[in-house]
């Protein structure tokens, strides 16, 4: 039997890198996106490198886009595992006392609404599968210990982004908390300061090594982990 695996945002960086490492495991691959033209090119790279993927046209924002999403996958077949990694910084100014409220809408509608959405619409089809994962890309920045810290290790002032990841981490633990009694295991990554168009290229770390704990997460034994945030080299702090 086929696992099927859902990653959005996953025609381009540490999204399109989820979707080639858990496609080379033998998984059936949903390419979610926005833009038809990127999505596609993504599947067809992919299929190139011989991954079992095909393209889920979603806007983790818009209510008919992730239920037209779920109906796709159900069609298929169901969905064991989703890994919800698309994520926006929200843009604009973020210092807490000039903050642009359009940056505080955008990140939250994207990276918390966006995935409470997502989840609620598969949730059915998880509860149905052997060993259904919910696997979380958050951030070290939503870390409150290492924002407190104040050691320069989240980056520069954020009332939009950073609290967004925040936001999804406890949102990750309320799912963890519900789900404790089934087979779904729900856990967040932070993967790194990846070189991604979201932070202009900036970042140290490849695409690749970001998709690492997402990967991880997704592959976890029966019985592993919930309600966990971690990186690559453990534990992050709440």
């Amino acid at each position: 039997m086929t696992t099927t695996a859902l990653v959005t945002g996953a025609n381009k960086g540490i999204g399109y890198e989820i979707a080639a490492g858990l496609g080379r495991l033998g998984w059936a691959v949903g390419v979610g996106a926005r833009d038809d033209t990127r999505r596609e090119e993504a599947v067809a790279r992919l299929r190139a490198e011989g991954v079992d993927a095909f393209g889920v046209p979603l806007d983790v924002t818009d209510d008919a886009s992730v239920a037209a999403a779920a109906a796709l996958l159900e069609e298929r077949g169901g969905l064991d595992v989703l890994v919800n990694n698309a994520g926006v910084t929200g843009g604009g100014e973020q210092t807490p006392s000039r903050v642009d409220m359009d940056a505080v809408r955008t990140a939250v509608e994207v990276n918390v609404w966006g995935v409470i959405r997502l989840t609620n619409a598969v949730l059915p089809m998880l509860r149905r599968s052997p060993s259904p994962r919910i696997v979380n890309v958050s951030s070290g920045v939503g870390s409150l210990t290492r924002q407190a810290a104040d050691d320069g290790s989240t980056g520069p002032l954020s009332a939009a982004y950073s609290p967004s990841k925040t936001y999804l981490n406890a949102v990750t633990l309320q799912y963890a908390k519900e789900l404790a009694d089934t087979p779904i295991l729900v856990n967040m990554m932070c993967p790194g300061f990846v070189a991604t168009d979201l932070n202009g290229h900036r970042g140290t770390r490849t695409p690749a090594e970001g998709a690492r704990s997402a990967i991880r997460l997704a592959t976890l034994p029966d019985g592993g982990p919930t309600g966990t945030y971690s990186d690559d080299d453990g534990p992050v702090p709440w």
